[in-house]
């Protein structure tokens, strides 16, 4: 019958699914293992998922003056102490919060404003103003990185938190997740509102952000992952301050050679970055989710 599948295509459908989502998680999978892996393991390849856990002399800690005795260390133990003791890790963490949270804020503040005019105001030159919205999604973020940095060194903002901040603040991708998001919120509702004497400011924070939670949580996701693990800008704007270090410059504090002394640390580093999101976004399934489908991004 029409519309129905058989039970190959199901099949290959399925088995499609099962290797994508096996390509995804197998480097995490390799990232956790290594995080409490030995050296040796991970250059062997050995010591199964969490390695054998046989304790290790710790370099550092000896290099510091205390007794070989007191410096033998689990792997685990020593991968994510390296990760906190060799590097400000917490101070790098908290810039990640700072950072992204600013941008999130001031991206709101910037998008329903905008997407509330673009859906449910009438003006003259609306549709021209949405193309520009959609023709500047297809700006790449590299092309414009040089007159940004510019600008910003001539104003003395670089190795600062507003060189990380300012040049995000506005998101085109935000106005025109909130416009469409918008767009399927009766017109009934924004007129009641008028007649009840609110003003258009007044709508757009008391009537539709309550409304706009599930799109807000869906934006909170996409803005706060690409800015926590965006390596690319703040390696820019932060040339010589470690005090503005964001989680993944932290990275660069684990460098070795090729006997992968620093494997362990590096991928403990990683481990630790990439937690806070993949509880987010567990704790936010199913607004993210309801969001992505009510705006209509399918």
């Amino acid at each position: 019958m029409l519309g129905n599948s058989s039970p190959m295509a199901e099949a290959l459908k399925h088995a499609v699914l099962i290797v994508g989502a096996l390509i995804v998680i197998l480097p995490f999978y390799v990232m956790l293992s290594y995080s409490m892996k030995s050296p040796n393991e991970i250059l062997t390849n050995t010591g199964g998922f969490i390695g054998s856990q046989e304790k290790m002399v710790d370099d550092y800690c000896i290099k510091l003056g205390n007794p070989k005795k007191d410096c033998y260390r689990t792997p685990v133990f020593f991968n994510y102490g390296s990760a906190f003791e060799k590097a400000p890790l917490v101070r790098y963490l908290l810039n990640g919060v700072f950072v992204t949270l600013s941008i999130f804020i001031i991206q709101v503040l910037v998008a329903l404003p905008c997407a509330y005019a673009l859906s449910k105001l009438r003006f003259w030159g609306r549709d021209v103003v949405f193309a520009m919205v959609l023709v500047c999604l297809l700006i790449p973020v590299h092309a414009i990185a040089l007159p940004i940095y510019l600008m910003l060194a001539k104003l003395g903002l670089t190795n600062s938190y507003a060189a990380l901040i300012i040049p995000w603040t506005i998101s085109v991708f935000g106005i025109f997740l909130m416009r469409q998001f918008f767009m399927t919120i009766p017109d009934d509702l924004i007129d009641a509102a008028r007649i009840d004497g609110m003003s258009e400011f007044s709508i757009v924070w008391k009537v539709m952000l309550p409304c706009a939670v599930p799109a807000l949580m869906a934006f909170a996701i996409f803005s706060v992952v690409a800015h926590w693990n965006d390596y690319f800008w703040p390696r820019v704007v932060i040339t010589g301050d470690r005090s503005y270090f964001t989680p993944p410059l932290g990275l660069r504090e684990f460098t070795g050679g090729a006997d992968g002394d620093f494997y362990g640390p590096i991928m403990a580093t990683a481990t630790i970055i990439v937690t806070p999101l993949i509880v987010a976004f567990l704790l936010a399934q199913r607004k993210f989710i309801e969001g992505i489908t009510l705006s209509g991004m399918k």
